[in-house]
C-alpha cells in the first residue's frame, strides 16, 4: 500500500480530535509492519503515542503537501479523505479569504462557505469577467456556475437547474439572488418590458412574507422555492415562474426563545403610523401575541420601516395595484388582532369570549365579517353523522388551537394567493424556448427535538441525494468511456431504501395518512403502528431505547430522532369549516379570493375584473386545492402535497442538467470569517460533498494531459528519455516510476492516477529537488570558503604592511624629537644670556639720557628768556610809529573833501537849468510810444495763443473725460503692481541699506586702521631708540589689530555673500514654485479636456447605438407588415440620411433655401444647439441687436417712402415695376430676418434653461465647431447687412428721384422745373443727373466721415499709447534710479529688447487682421457680384424699352476668370448613386490598399466636391457629401466585423476630412501648403458643419474599430499572456490534475505570445497600407496594450492558480516582448507601454519578497498604478508552485492595508476592459498634389471626367 511506504520518518499524518476534528501530526519514527503505536510530534512542540486500532489496523490519513493546499478543486488533492477536504476549505476561507471551492473533476459541486461580511465581490465587473468564460478557467464563483449553465442551455438546448442547499444561515438564498442577478445582467430582457427588474423585484416581496429571524440567521427562509427564468430563442429573458414548498406555517402562531415570525408582520407594525395605515389600527410589536413570544422583534442594522418602503415598491412593480396591496396589509393587520382574541372557561369542556371584546371586534371590522358569527364559531364546532349535525361547545385549549389553524390557514391562502400574483407578473408574454431553474431548498437538518417539518425537510433532500450521485456516478462514466479508461463498477452509496421507508407502500408516509383519517387516531397508535411494520425489519429504521414516542432513521448523512408528538396535528392541518364559511361570506372582496379557485380576481374595491391574463402553465403548490375539488382538498394531508409537489420537482430536475450550490455555515454565532470544524465537518457530510470525494477516490481522482505531466516532471527524466513524442516519453518514465500499474491508466488525452500517487511523484521530485539543491549549495559554500580565504589572507598581509609602516614611521619621528629638543636647549639658553645683557644695556642708557636731558633743559631756559625780550622791543617800537602815521592821513582826506563838496554843488546848479527846456520832453517821448506799440502788439499775440490753448484744452479735457475710466482700471491695476514692485524695491532697498551700512562699516574700520597705522609709525619714530621688547609687543600688538580687522571684513564678506546666495535661491524657488503650478494646471486642463472628449465620444457611442436600434426595429417592423421569406436581410437606414439633409446645410447658400432649413424640427436640433451656443449667448444677444438695429432703419426708411408715396399719389408712376420688384426683394429679406430673429430668441431661451459648461470648455471639439459656426453666422450677417444697405441707398435715391429736391436751391424753384418739363427724356435726364449728384454727394460725405473718425480713433489711440509708454517710462525710470549702476544698464537693455518684441508682434498681428480682412473681403465681393448681378437682371426685365435707352447705367455681370481648374472630377448628377456604390459600398479594401495610393477613394471624393463648389451648386456638394457619409455607414453596418474594412474607411474619412481642411481656405490648416495646392481652395461653400459630421463619423469608426480589435484579442490575451509558457521549464505545472470542464470547452487550439505578437504585427501592418496617420495609430496601438493588460490582470486577479513566483517571471517576459515590439515599430512614445504599467507591477509583486515591514514598504512605493483591493488581493491568491517558496503571512497582508489605509484609490477590484480613450485626428495635410491623381479603370468609374 502507498501508505506504508509513505509512512516513514518525518511524515505528515492527520489524527482524530474531539475539539478540532483532526489534527496534523508528525512521525518520529519509521512505521513496521505489526507496529501498535505511532511515535507523533503535534505542531505545537507535544510528543504523542497514537494506538492503532487492533481490528482494522489502519493507519491515520496522510496530509497533502503544502504546496497542494489552497486548491481550487478538492478532487485536485493528492490525498482524499474528509481531513483533507477540511484543511484546503478552512486554508482558503481563513487565509485567502476565498469562501468558493469546486469540488468534482467537472466542478459538480460548488462549495459556498458564508463569510457573514460583505465582499466586493459581486460587481458589474467581475460580472462582465465571467461572462463567456470556461468554468475551470477563473476561480470559483457562484457566477461561473451561472455562466455554465446560461452556456449549456445556449449550446445544447437543454433546459438547466441550480440547486442551493444548506443549513439555515447558510447564504442559500443570497446565492440564489446572485445567480439570479448574473442571468438578468448577462442576457437582458427580449422587450423594454424590464422583465429581469421584475425577476429580481419578486425577491423583497418573497423575503418579506416567507422568511423570518431565527437563532441561526436573521434572514431565514421557512420555504423552499424553484425559480424558472425562461428565456426566448435568442437567450433573453422573457419571464419566470416560481414555485414554493412547505411554508413554515407553524412560526405564524409560535416563535422560538430570539426568534421572530415572518418579517411582514414587523414591517406593518413599523409603517404603523402611516396615515394609510390608521385603518389597521396597529401598535408596537410587543402589543401582539403573534409577534412577541421571541422576545427579540428587532434586528441589528435592519430597518423595518425603510424595508416597508422597498416592499411596497417591489409590489408595484410587478404590477400589484394599493388597492390590492391595501387589501394584503389589511388582512395581515387581522391576523395580528386574532392572536390577541382570549378566551375564558366556563366549564372543562366549553369557553366563551368576553362580550365586545376588543381584538375580535378589530379583525371583524377588518375582514368584513359579523363579530356574533366569528365569536359563536371560534367557541363551537358542527359535527355531521349520518343522520344529523348538531353543534357543540369546545373547550379553552381546543379554541385557542382552533384560532391558531385559523390563523395559519389565512396566512397560507394569502402567500399562494401573493405568489400567484407574483408569477402573473412574471408570465412571459412570448413562447418559452428554454429556462433556467434555481432552486433554493432547506438543507439537511436535526436538532435536539426534531418534528413534522425536519422530517419533510430531510425526506426532500433524501430524493435530491439520491438524484445528486446518480449524477456524478454517470459523469465519472462517461468520463472513463471517453478516455477508453477500463470502467470498473465504483461501489457508491444508494439512498434508494431510505426513500422507500418514507414513500413507499406502507411506509411511514402512508402510515401517517392512515392514522390520519382514524376517529381516534393519535400520535401514540402512529407510533406503534410504525414499529409492527418496520422495526426490525428495516435496517434503517430504529426504536430509542428510552421512548415509545419517536423513532429513528438512518438518512445518508446521519442518524436522526424523531418524535412523534404533533406529527398527526400537522400532517392534517385542521381548520374548522365553519370558520372558513365565515370568511368566504366577507364584504371585503379580496377575502374570499383567498378561498376559491378563480383565475380571474377581482378588484377590492371593485366588481370587475382586473383583465389580468392567466398564466399557461399552473404552478404546484402546497396546500392549493383544484377546481371541483373543494370540500375533499381540505382534508388533503400536508404529507401527500409535499409528496406529490416533490415528485414534480424531480421530474423537472430529472429533465434539466443540474449545478449544484452547497452553502456551508461555518460557525453559529455569524462571526466574520471565523471556521468551526465541527460544524463544518457536520454540514459536508450532510450536503454529500464527502461522497463525491468518496466516489472520485474510489477510482482515479488525479489527472493529467500529457503535456502537463511532461513539464511537471521533466526532472525526473533524463536526456535520453526525452522522445519527440510526448504520450510516448511519460508512459516509459512512468513505468519506471511507480512499478504497480495499477496505479495508473494511459488514456487518450490523459494520465489517470489513483489517489495518493501524484503525492508519491511529487515526493520523488522534491527528493531530485533538494538533491540537486544540496549539491548546489555544497558546491557554492566550497566557492565562498574559498574566497574568504583568499579575502582574509590579503587582509592579514595588507595588515603586516601597515603595521610595520607604522613602527618605522615612530621610530623616524623619536629621532626628530630628539634632535628638536637639543635645538630648542640651544635657542633657549642663548635667549637667557641675551636678556640679562640687554637689561643691564637698557639702564646704563636710562641713567645718560636723564643726566643729558637736564643739562639741555637748563641751557634751553636761558636762551628762550632772551629771545622773548627782543620781541617785546621790537612791537612797542612799531606801535609808535604807525599812530603818528595815521594822523597826519586823517588831516589829508578832510582837506580832499571840503574842495569836491564846492565843485558839485556848481554842477547841480547847471542840471537844473537844462531840465527845464521842452526839447528834452520830446526827445524822451519818443521812446516811449514805440515800446507801448510794442507791448501791445505782445498781448494781442497772447491773447490769441491763449485762446488756442484753451480750445485745445478743452478739447483735451472731453478726451480725457473720455478715456479717464478706462485709465482708472489700467491705474488700479498699474498701482497694485507698482505696489509689489515697491515692496520687492523695499526689499532690495533694505539689503542694498544693509550692504552700505556694512560698507561704511567697513570704510570706518578701514580708516581707523589708517589712523592706527599712522600713529604706529609715529610711535615708532619717537621711539626709535626704545628697547627691543617694547619694539616685540609693538609687532604683536598689531597682528593682532590686522588679524581683527581681517576677521571683520571675511565676516562681512560671507555676510554679503549669503544674502547675495539668499536672494538668488528666493527668486529660484519662486522660479520653481511658478514652474510647478503651470505643469500642474496644464496637466489639469489636459484631463479636463480628455474627460470631455470620453464624454463627447461616449455619446456619440450611445447616438450611434440607438441609431443601430433604430434600424433594427424598423428592420422587424417591416418583416412584421411584410410577407416572411426565408433568411433574414436588413433593411438600409434612412434616418441618418435624413438628418443629415436637413441638418448639415452649406452656410452660404441662397436666399430661397433658407426657409427650407428653418422648417427643421427644432427638438432634433436643440440639443446640439445648445451644447455649442452656450459660451457665445453674449455675442448673439449682440448680433441680434445690429439685427434689431437694421430692421428698424430699413422700417423707418419704408416709412419715409409711403409717406412720400401718399403725398404723390396723384403724379404717374414712374419704375413701378423696378420699385415692386424691390420692395418684393426687401420683403423677403424682412422676413428671413424675422426668422433669424426667432431662431435666435429660441436659442437664447434654450441656453438659459439648460447650461453645460463642460461642453464648451476650452479646446473640446464642441468648442471648435462653435468658432466655426460663429464665424459662418457673422459672415452671413455680414452679408445681410450690406444687401439692407444696397436697397436702403437705391430706395433712397428712387425716393429723391421721385420727391421735389431742395438741395441748394428754392423748393418752388424746382418745383417750376419740373413742371416746365414736358418730355420724358428731360425727366428721366433730370433724375438721372439728380440721382447721380446724390451719390456723389452721399459718397464724399461718408468717405469725408469715414476718414474724420479714422483720424480721431487714431489720434485717441496714439495719445492712449504716448500715455501708456510714458507712464512705462516712468515707471522704468523710478525701477531704475533704485537700481545699482551695473544693473541699470541690464534692465534699460531689457527694457529696449522687450519694447522692440512689442512692437514687432503688435506688428504681426495688424499684418494677420489686414489679411482676413483681404480674405474676407474677397468673399464678401463674390457674394456682392452675385446679388448685384441678379438684382440688375430683375430691374433690366422691369423696364420699358424707352427706359432702357435712355438708362446710362449698364447691369452688371461679374464673370468667371479663366483659371487651370485641374484637380476636379466632373460627374452628372443623375450618376451620384452610381458613385458612391462602386467608390464606397462595392469597393474590396485589398486591392486598393495593394495597388493604389493610400487614401485614393477620398482624394476622389474631394475632387468631386471641389466641383460641385467651382459649380456654386450647393444641392449638389450637400447630396454627394451626405450620400458618402450614409454610404460608409451602410458599409460598416454590413462588413463591420472585419478589420482591413473598418481600417480601411477609417484612414479614408480622416484623409477625407483633413482634405476639407487643408482645402478650406483657412489660414490655420494653409500653413503646409504648396502655392498650386492653395489656388486648389474651395471658393464658395465653408463646410465647417460637414468637417464636424465626418469627424463624429470618424470617432463611430474608430470605436467600432477597438470593438473588432477587441473580439480578435480577446480570445489570445489569456492564453498567451497567462497560460502559455513562454519560458520553457520556468514554471513547472502544479500538481492541481486537470481542473477544465470538457464538457463545456471546444477544441479551438491554444495561443501563444507569439499569436499575439503575429496579430499585432498584421493589425500595424494593415493600417500603414491603408495610409492611416502615425498618431492616430499610436492611439490605436495604445488602446489595444491597454486592452491586453487589462484583460490580463483581470484574470491574474481572479485565477489563484496563476499568482506564483514563476508566472510573475512569465508575465514579465511577456511584456518585454510587447515593449520590443513597440520599440521595432518606433512606438515607444505612444503611451502603450504606460497603459501596461497595473501589470508590469502585478508581476513584481509576484516576485518580490514578502517577509518584512521593509519588504511592505517597498511593495507599497511600487504598486503605485494598483488599488490597495488590487495588492491585497494578489497577496491573498499568491500561491507557491514548489515547497521551497513560502507563502504570504496574513499578518503581512494586515501591513500592507494598514500602510495603505489613507491612499484614496477605487474600491473596484477589477479594471474596467471595455474602457475606450478618447480619440483624436490631428491634422495631417497631404502633399499630393490633386492634378496628378490618376483613377484607375478598376474602380469602374468610366462615367467620371478630369476637369
Amino acid at each position: 500500500s502507498f501508505a506504508v511506504v509513505f509512512v516513514l520518518q518525518y511524515a505528515r499524518v492527520w489524527i482524530p480530535d474531539p475539539e478540532e476534528v483532526w489534527k496534523s501530526a508528525e512521525l518520529l519514527k519509521d512505521y513496521k509492519p505489526g507496529d501498535k503505536v505511532l511515535q507523533l510530534r503535534l505542531e505545537e512542540g507535544k510528543d504523542l503515542e497514537y494506538c492503532l486500532d487492533p481490528k482494522t489496523k489502519e493507519l491515520p490519513p496522510l496530509r497533502n503537501p503544502d504546496i497542494l493546499v489552497g486548491e481550487n478543486d478538492l478532487t485536485a488533492l493528492s490525498y482524499l479523505h474528509e481531513p483533507a477536504v477540511l484543511h484546503n476549505l478552512k486554508v482558503r476561507f481563513i487565509d485567502s479569504k476565498l469562501i468558493y471551492t469546486y469540488c468534482g473533476k467537472y466542478s459538480i459541486v460548488l462549495v459556498a462557505i458564508n463569510p457573514y461580511e460583505q465582499l466586493p465581490i459581486y460587481g458589474e465587473d467581475i460580472i462582465n469577467a465571467y461572462s463567456g468564460q470556461n468554468m475551470g478557467d477563473m476561480d470559483p464563483h457562484i457566477f461561473a456556475v451561472a455562466e455554465e449553465a446560461y452556456k449549456q442551455m445556449a449550446r445544447d438546448e437543454r433546459n438547466q437547474s441550480i440547486i442551493v442547499s444548506g443549513e439555515s444561515g447558510a447564504g442559500k438564498t443570497v446565492s440564489a439572488k446572485y445567480a439570479m442577478r448574473y442571468f438578468a445582467t448577462v442576457s437582458g430582457s427580449a422587450s423594454e418590458a424590464n422583465v429581469e427588474e421584475k425577476v429580481l423585484a419578486s425577491n423583497p416581496i418573497m423575503e418579506s412574507i416567507g422568511n423570518a429571524k431565527t437563532t441561526r440567521n436573521d434572514n431565514s427562509s421557512r420555504f423552499g422555492k424553484y425559480i424558472e427564468i425562461g428565456f426566448d430563442k435568442r437567450y433573453r429573458i422573457i419571464g419566470a415562474n416560481m414555485r414554493t414548498y412547505l411554508l413554515e406555517k407553524s412560526r405564524v402562531v409560535f416563535q422560538a426563545e430570539e426568534e421572530r415570525n415572518y418579517h411582514i408582520f414587523y414591517q406593518l407594525c413599523a409603517s404603523a403610523a402611516l396615515p394609510e395605515f390608521k385603518t389597521l389600527r396597529l401598535g408596537n410589536a410587543n402589543y401582539f401575541h403573534y409577534t412577541k413570544q421571541g422576545g427579540s422583534p428587532v434586528i441589528d442594522g435592519v430597518d423595518d420601516a425603510k424595508e416597508m418602503v422597498n416592499t411596497r415598491q417591489a409590489c408595484t412593480l410587478l404590477g400589484i395595484s394599493d388597492s390590492y396591496q391595501m387589501g394584503i396589509f389589511r388582512i395581515l393587520a387581522g391576523i395580528l388582532h386574532l392572536g390577541n382574541v382570549e378566551f375564558a372557561s366556563r366549564d372543562s369542556d366549553s369557553c366563551t369570549i368576553p362580550p365586545k371584546h376588543e381584538p375580535l371586534t378589530i379583525f371583524c371590522d377588518l375582514m368584513g365579517v359579523e363579530y356574533e358569527e366569528m365569536s359563536h364559531w371560534l367557541c363551537h364546532r358542527k359535527l355531521a353523522t349520518a343522520t344529523e349535525t348538531y353543534i357543540k361547545p369546545i373547550s379553552k385549549l381546543h379554541a385557542i388551537n382552533a384560532r391558531d389553524a385559523l390563523a395559519k390557514h389565512i396566512y397560507a391562502n394569502l402567500f399562494n394567493w401573493i405568489v400567484d400574483h407574483v408569477n402573473k407578473a412574471l408570465h412571459a408574454t412570448v413562447k418559452q424556448h428554454s429556462f433556467i431553474g434555481v432552486l433554493d431548498i432547506y438543507g439537511f437538518e436535526t436538532f435536539e427535538i426534531n418534528s413534522f417539518e425536519q422530517f419533510c425537510i430531510n425526506y426532500a433532500n433524501e430524493k435530491l441525494q439520491q438524484q445528486f450521485n446518480m449524477h456524478v456516478f454517470k459523469l465519472e462514466q462517461e468520463e472513463y468511456m471517453k478516455e477508453q479508461i477500463p470502467w470498473t463498477l465504483i461501489d457508491f452509496y444508494d439512498n434508494q431504501p431510505c426513500i422507500n421507508l418514507i414513500e413507499a407502500k406502507m411506509g411511514i408516509l402512508d402510515l401517517l395518512d392512515e392514522e390520519c383519517k382514524m376517529p381516534k387516531g393519535s400520535d401514540d397508535t402512529w407510533a406503534q403502528k410504525l414499529y409492527n411494520t418496520h422495526l426490525n425489519k428495516c435496517a434503517l429504521f430504529e426504536k430509542p431505547r428510552l421512548s415509545n414516542k419517536a423513532f429513528i432513521i438512518k438518512h445518508f448523512a446521519d442518524k436522526v430522532e424523531y418524535q412523534c408528538e404533533g406529527f398527526l396535528e400537522k400532517n392534517k392541518d385542521t381548520v374548522y369549516e365553519e370558520q372558513i364559511k365565515v370568511l368566504k361570506s366577507s364584504k371585503f372582496k379580496l377575502l374570499p379570493e383567498l378561498f376559491q379557485d378563480e383565475e380571474k380576481v377581482l378588484s377590492p374595491t371593485s366588481a370587475t375584473p382586473s383583465g389580468r391574463v392567466p398564466l399557461s402553465r399552473t404552478a404546484v403548490k402546497p396546500a392549493k386545492v383544484r377546481p371541483g375539488q373543494a370540500s375533499k382538498e381540505h382534508k388533503k394531508t400536508v404529507g401527500h402535497q409535499f409528496r406529490n409537489s416533490l415528485h414534480l420537482l424531480m421530474e423537472t430536475l430529472n429533465a434539466t442538467t443540474p449545478h449544484y450550490v452547497r452553502c456551508i455555515k461555518p460557525n453559529d454565532f455569524k462571526f466574520p470569517f471565523t471556521f468551526d470544524e465541527k460544524r463544518a465537518v457536520q454540514q459536508l457530510r450532510a450536503c454529500g460533498v464527502l461522497e463525491t470525494i468518496r466516489i472520485s477516490a474510489a477510482g482515479f481522482p488525479s489527472r493529467w494531459t500529457y503535456q502537463e505531466f511532461f513539464s511537471r516532471y521533466r526532472v525526473l527524466m533524463k536526456q535520453r528519455d526525452v522522445l519527440s513524442d510526448r504520450k510516448q516519453t511519460c508512459k516509459n518514465v512512468l513505468e519506471k516510476l511507480i512499478l504497480d500499474k495499477d496505479k495508473y491508466q494511459f488514456g487518450k488525452t490523459k494520465i489517470f492516477f489513483r489517489a495518493g500517487q501524484v503525492a508519491y511523484l511529487e515526493k520523488i521530485r522534491a527528493d531530485k529537488l533538494r538533491a540537486a539543491c544540496i549539491r548546489i549549495q555544497k558546491t557554492i559554500r566550497g566557492w565562498l570558503m574559498r574566497k574568504k580565504y583568499v579575502r582574509m589572507r590579503k587582509a592579514a598581509i595588507t595588515i603586516q604592511r601597515y603595521v610595520r609602516g607604522y613602527q618605522a614611521r615612530c621610530y623616524a619621528k623619536f629621532l626628530r624629537r630628539t634632535r628638536a629638543a637639543i635645538t630648542i636647549q640651544k635657542f633657549q639658553r642663548m635667549y637667557v644670556v641675551r636678556k640679562r645683557y640687554q637689561c643691564m644695556r637698557a639702564a646704563t642708557l636710562a641713567l645718560q639720557a636723564l643726566l643729558r636731558g637736564y643739562m639741555a633743559r637748563n641751557k634751553y631756559q636761558m636762551m628762550l628768556r632772551e629771545h622773548k625780550s627782543i620781541i617785546i622791543q621790537k612791537h612797542v617800537r612799531g606801535w609808535l610809529a604807525r599812530v603818528q602815521y595815521r594822523r597826519t592821513l586823517k588831516a589829508i582826506v578832510y582837506l580832499q573833501c571840503c574842495y569836491r563838496r564846492m565843485m558839485a554843488k556848481r554842477e547841480l546848479k547847471k542840471l537844473k537849468i537844462e531840465a527845464r527846456s521842452v526839447e528834452r520832453y520830446k526827445k524822451l517821448h519818443i521812446g516811449l510810444e514805440n515800446k507801448i506799440m510794442q507791448l501791445q502788439r505782445k498781448i494781442d499775440e497772447q491773447n490769441k495763443e491763449y485762446k488756442s490753448l484753451l480750445e485745445k484744452l478743452s478739447n483735451l479735457e472731453i478726451t480725457y473725460s473720455t478715456e479717464t475710466e478706462k485709465l482708472r482700471s489700467d491705474v488700479e491695476r498699474l498701482r497694485m503692481s507698482e505696489e509689489e514692485a515697491k515692496n520687492a524695491t523695499n526689499r532690495v532697498l533694505s539689503l542694498q541699506e544693509e550692504i552700505a551700512k556694512l560698507r561704511k562699516e567697513l570704510h570706518q574700520t578701514q580708516s581707523e586702521k589708517k589712523t592706527i597705522e599712522e600713529w604706529a609709525d609715529k610711535y615708532k619714530h619717537e621711539t626709535e631708540q626704545a628697547s627691543m621688547q617694547s619694539q616685540m609687543h609693538e609687532k604683536i600688538y598689531r597682528g593682532l589689530l590686522v588679524s581683527e580687522l581681517k576677521e571683520q571684513n571675511t565676516l562681512l564678506k560671507t555676510e554679503k555673500e549669503d544674502l547675495n546666495r539668499r536672494i538668488h535661491d528666493q527668486a529660484r524657488e519662486i522660479t520653481e514654485t511658478m514652474e510647478k503650478k503651470l505643469v500642474e494646471e496644464t496637466k489639469q486642463l489636459e484631463l479636463d479636456l480628455n474627460d470631455e472628449r470620453l464624454r463627447y465620444q461616449n455619446l456619440l457611442n450611445e447616438f450611434s447605438r440607438l441609431e443601430e436600434r433604430y434600424d433594427d426595429l424598423k428592420d422587424e417592423m417591416n418583416l412584421m407588415v411584410n410577407i416572411p421569406k426565408p433568411g433574414h436581410k436588413r433593411t438600409d437606414s434612412t434616418h441618418s440620411s435624413n438628418e443629415s439633409e436637413y441638418t448639415f446645410s452649406s452656410e452660404i447658400t441662397e436666399a430661397e433655401d433658407l426657409p427650407v432649413r428653418m422648417e427643421e424640427p427644432s427638438e432634433k436640433k436643440a440639443p446640439l444647439d445648445m451644447s455649442l451656443f452656450l459660451k457665445l449667448q453674449k455675442r448673439v444677444t449682440e448680433l441680434e441687436q445690429e439685427k434689431q438695429s437694421l430692421q428698424d432703419e430699413l422700417d423707418r426708411k419704408e416709412e419715409q417712402a409711403l409717406r412720400a408715396k401718399a403725398k404723390e399719389e396723384e403724379r404717374p408712376p414712374i419704375r413701378g415695376a423696378e420699385l415692386e420688384y424691390e420692395s418684393l426683394k426687401r420683403q423677403e429679406l424682412e422676413s428671413e430676418n424675422k426668422k433669424l430673429k426667432n431662431e435666435l430668441n429660441e436659442l437664447q431661451k434654450a441656453l438659459t434653461e439648460t447650461r453645460s459648461p463642460e461642453v464648451t470648455a476650452p479646446g473640446a471639439p464642441a468648442y471648435r465647431v462653435l468658432l466655426d459656426q460663429l464665424t459662418s453666422v457673422s459672415e452671413e450677417l455680414e452679408v445681410r447687412k450690406e444687401e439692407v444697405l444696397i436697397l436702403r441707398s437705391q430706395l433712397v435715391s428712387q425716393k429723391e428721384a421721385i420727391q421735389p429736391k431742395n438741395t441748394m436751391t428754392d423748393s418752388t424753384i424746382l418745383l417750376e422745373d419740373v413742371q416746365k418739363m414736358k418730355d420724358k427724356g428731360e425727366i428721366a435726364q433730370a433724375y438721372i443727373g439728380l440721382k447721380e449728384t446724390n451719390r456723389l454727394l452721399e459718397s464724399q460725405l461718408q468717405s469725408q466721415k469715414k476718414s474724420h473718425e479714422n483720424e480721431l480713433e487714431s489720434l485717441r489711440g496714439e495719445i492712449q499709447s504716448l500715455k501708456e509708454e510714458n507712464n512705462r517710462q516712468q515707471q522704468l525710470l523710478a525701477q531704475n534710479l533704485q537700481l545699482p549702476p551695473e544693473a541699470r544698464i541690464e534692465a534699460s537693455l531689457q527694457h529696449e529688447i522687450t519694447r522692440l518684441t512689442n512692437e514687432n508682434l503688435d506688428l504681426m498681428e495688424q499684418l494677420e487682421k489686414q489679411d482676413k480682412t483681404v480674405r474676407k473681403l474677397k468673399k464678401q465681393l463674390k457674394v456682392f457680384a452675385k446679388k448685384i448681378g441678379e438684382l440688375e437682371v430683375g430691374q433690366m426685365e422691369n423696364i420699358s424699352p424707352g427706359q432702357i435707352i435712355d438708362e446710362p447705367i449698364r447691369p452688371v455681370n461679374i464673370p468667371r476668370k479663366e483659371k487651370d481648374f485641374q484637380g476636379m472630377l466632373e460627374y452628372k448628377k443623375e450618376d451620384e448613386q452610381k458613385l458612391v456604390k462602386n467608390l464606397i459600398l462595392e469597393l474590396k479594401p485589398r486591392g486598393v490598399a495593394v495597388n493604389l495610393i493610400p487614401g485614393l477613394p477620398a482624394y476622389i471624393l474631394f475632387m468631386c466636391v471641389r466641383h460641385a463648389d467651382y459649380l456654386n451648386d450647393d444641392q449638389k456638394v450637400r447630396s454627394l457629401l451626405t450620400s458618402t457619409i450614409n454610404g460608409i455607414k451602410k458599409v460598416l453596418k454590413k462588413r463591420g466585423d472585419d478589420f482591413e474594412t473598418v481600417s480601411f474607411w477609417l484612414s479614408n474619412t480622416c484623409r477625407f476630412l483633413h482634405c476639407l481642411k487643408q482645402y478650406s481656405g483657412e489660414e490655420g490648416f494653409m500653413k503646409h501648403n504648396t502655392p498650386r495646392q492653395n489656388e486648389h481652395c474651395l471658393t464658395n461653400f465653408d463646410l465647417a458643419e460637414y468637417r464636424q459630421v465626418l469627424s463624429d463619423l470618424a470617432i463611430q469608426i474608430y470605436q467600432q474599430l477597438v470593438r473588432v480589435l477587441e473580439n480578435i484579442l480577446q480570445p489570445m490575451i489569456v492564453s498567451g499572456m497567462l497560460e502559455h509558457e513562454t519560458i520553457q521549464g520556468v514554471s513547472g505545472v502544479k500538481p492541481t490534475g486537470l481542473r477544465k470542464r470538457t464538457s463545456s470547452i471546444a477544441d479551438e487550439g491554444t495561443y501563444t505570445l507569439d499569436s499575439i505578437i503575429r496579430q499585432l504585427n498584421s493589425f500595424h501592418s494593415v493600417m500603414c497600407q491603408h495610409g492611416m496617420d502615425p498618431e492616430l495609430i499610436k492611439q490605436v496601438v495604445k488602446q489595444m496594450f491597454y486592452i491586453i493588460g487589462a484583460v490580463t490582470l483581470n484574470n491574474l486577479l481572479l485565477r489563484k492558480d496563476m499568482c506564483s513566483w514563476s508566472k510573475g517571471m512569465q508575465i514579465r517576459y511577456n511584456v518585454s516582448q510587447l515593449e520590443e515590439w513597440l520599440r521595432d515599430k518606433n512606438l515607444m512614445n505612444s503611451g502603450a507601454k504606460e497603459t501596461l504599467e497595473p501589470l508590469i507591477q502585478a508581476a513584481q509583486l509576484l516576485q518580490v519578497k514578502k517577509k518584512t515591514d521593509e519588504d511592505a514598504e517597498a511593495i507599497c512605493s511600487m504598486c503605485n498604478a494598483l488599488t490597495t483591493a488590487q495588492i491585497v488581493k494578489v497577496l491573498n491568491l499568491y500561491t507557491p508552485v514548489n515547497e521551497f517558496e513560502e507563502r504570504v503571512l496574513v499578518s503581512f497582508i494586515r501591513t500592507i492595508q494598514m500602510r495603505l489605509r489613507d491612499r484614496k484609490d477605487s474600491p473596484q477590484l477589477l479594471m474596467d476592459a471595455k474602457h475606450i480613450f478618447p480619440v483624436t485626428f490631428p491634422f495631417n495635410p497631404s502633399s499630393l498634389a490633386l492634378e496628378t491623381i490618376q483613377i484607375p479603370a478598376s474602380l469602374g468609374l468610366g462615367f467620371i471626367s478630369r476637369v
